[in-house]
């Protein structure tokens, strides 16, 4: 790449709103959002290049009076560093800010479990700040902490990850790690992934992954491990190993359940690739750009022709299209019958995917193959381009062009609320969630739902089958969904029920001037909300 877009220099991340123009809020058709988000323009200048008329402007965006259910990037800290087997993370807060330390802890467990590693506890530890702490600060609790991290956990780095109530005060994380890391004698990280900081959670990616590339990935590494492929992921199983054996690869997993020599030995690695390109485009453009490690320009490994043409880039990079098409050619073979099979079973079916944004590109993809109709669809935020600008890295685009149009396009951040009007106009049998919490709301709305626990069971070609098999026992249990419906109430209000715009409170906010009882909030206009009843 000509240029450089990501700055390892500066201890901070610039906001994905910012960085790339996230959006939270739209409604409308896929095609008409691939449009307005201009991906080649934006791409251009991402490389360099004339990015050509207005290719600067912000996207249109539905701004919500209410949110609903939602996480922040200090969270996505937590989830991500907080998952590392021998690093420590401390956590510069209120004990509050650690609440959700037991899930990922249990996403840790899961994760070492399916990669077939020793299971362990998470290495964080909170700072517990005090109201005292918040007004005569809290300097001094931190530095102890690092030491008692270090005799606790004895850890080959430390992270130290700010919040809401340190930023607000003003904590200098960043001259107490320098000054702090000499006496501890190893790495120590300050993240500035406070919740106010962006207004989506994945910006959290973008930090936990800068600060491992600052201070832990080698800068200048003394070999190159030509069978060593980086993949970044979550906690999934780990199917990508048997798809990339054929190639002669090992597959070094970042960030989640990774040591700290794993992660270390990333710039050795002869390639990076994703399961998804929300989650890996900033680690595997910053890769490329500042470590030398290319980047696979593909579409993401779902679906046939997208597994196709994942296979083919990596093949390219490394020397080995001659055993990639052997290996396309062999799977192809062998999954015909069973998804000839499937294909009938689905016939005449509908689903609608509520995921991240480039994760349910491809999770619908894999519906297509499994002949499901789509007709509506939920993503968390919007991307118009990645850090990287790849060619074959706008998602929706390679979604809409392979397998048609989303007539009822939904971009909006895990409120619950207004699943009754989304699922309302859309035809589907059943919902594919990634977020636990939504799926609830969806069972009690009547629909069988498929939560993805393990996010890389749709890869490759045995995900669509796997994916397949799991969804006909969803459809199976349909008629319990619907005793469910009728047996349990939501907790909003008949008024709420009656609307058919999931925006109908941004297109009408004076409606929260004079809500009906028993369930009027009276909020004013333009504030935000985590009550539960609309």
């Amino acid at each position: 790449m000509a240029k450089t877009n990501i700055n390892l220099n500066m201890t901070s991340v610039e906001n994905r709103e910012y960085r790339l123009g996230t959006i939270i809020g739209w409604d409308g058709k896929a095609s008409d959002l691939i449009k307005e988000s201009a991906y080649d323009e934006r791409s251009a200048k991402k490389h360099g290049g004339c990015a050509g008329k207005g290719s600067g402007c912000k996207l249109c965006e539905l701004n919500s009076p209410l949110n609903q259910e939602t996480m922040c990037s200090n969270a996505i800290v937590q989830c991500q560093v907080g998952n590392l087997t021998d690093c420590a993370l401390i956590d510069h807060s209120p004990i509050g800010c650690s609440g959700e330390n037991s899930k990922f802890n249990l996403s840790m467990h899961n994760g070492l479990r399916r990669r077939g590693k020793p299971l362990q506890n998470t290495l964080n530890i909170s700072t517990n700040l005090k109201e005292k702490d918040m007004v005569f600060g809290a300097s001094e609790k931190l530095r102890q902490t690092i030491l008692d991290a270090k005799e606790r956990f004895n850890p080959k780095a430390i992270f130290i990850g700010m919040a809401c109530a340190t930023a607000i005060i003003g904590e200098d994380i960043d001259s107490i790690a320098e000054e702090m890391e000499p006496e501890v004698g190893v790495p120590i990280i300050p993240l500035h992934c406070e919740g106010f900081r962006s207004k989506h959670w994945s910006t959290g990616f973008d930090v936990a992954f800068h600060g491992v590339l600052r201070q832990i990935v080698e800068r200048h590494p003394t070999k190159k491990q030509n069978d060593l492929i980086n993949i970044v992921a979550l906690w999934g199983s780990d199917y990508f190993s048997e798809m990339l054996a054929p190639l002669g690869l090992r597959v070094n997993y970042l960030l989640d359940t990774a040591s700290f020599e794993e992660i270390r030995q990333a710039s050795e690695a002869v390639a990076t690739a994703t399961f998804c390109d929300t989650l890996g485009g900033y680690m595997a453009t910053a890769l490329e750009e500042s470590f030398g490690v290319p980047q696979i320009d593909a579409p993401q490994p779902y679906g046939i022709k997208g597994t196709d043409a994942w296979l083919r880039a990596i093949a390219k990079v490394v020397g080995k299209e001659k055993e990639a098409e052997e290996y396309i050619e062999s799977e192809h073979k062998r999954i015909a019958p069973k998804l000839a099979e499937l294909r009938e079973f689905f016939k005449g079916k509908n689903g609608i995917v509520m995921t991240g944004s480039a994760y349910a590109h491809g999770l619908i993809s894999v519906l297509s193959e499994l002949g499901i109709g789509h007709d509506a669809a939920l993503v968390f935020h919007h991307d118009p381009v990645y850090d990287g600008g790849g060619e074959h890295q706008d998602t929706l685009k390679e979604l809409v062009e392979t397998y048609g149009d989303i007539p009822h396009y939904t971009v909006s951040k895990t409120r619950a609320f207004q699943l009754p009007q989304l699922l309302k106009r859309a035809k589907t049998d059943f919902l594919l969630i990634r977020h636990p919490g939504l799926a609830s709301v969806a069972g009690h709305l009547g629909f069988p739902t498929l939560t993805m626990g393990d996010e890389h069971i749709p890869v490759g070609y045995q995900g669509i089958l796997r994916i397949g098999e799991m969804l006909k026992g969803v459809i199976a249990r349909t008629k319990f969904n619907q005793v469910l419906k009728r047996n349990v109430k939501l907790p909003y209000s008949d008024w709420w029920l009656a609307q058919d715009d999931p925006f109908y409170l941004t297109h009408h906010p004076e409606a929260l001037e004079d809500l009906p009882e028993p369930r009027n909030l009276k909020l004013k206009i333009g504030t935000e909300s985590n009550s539960t009843s609309a």
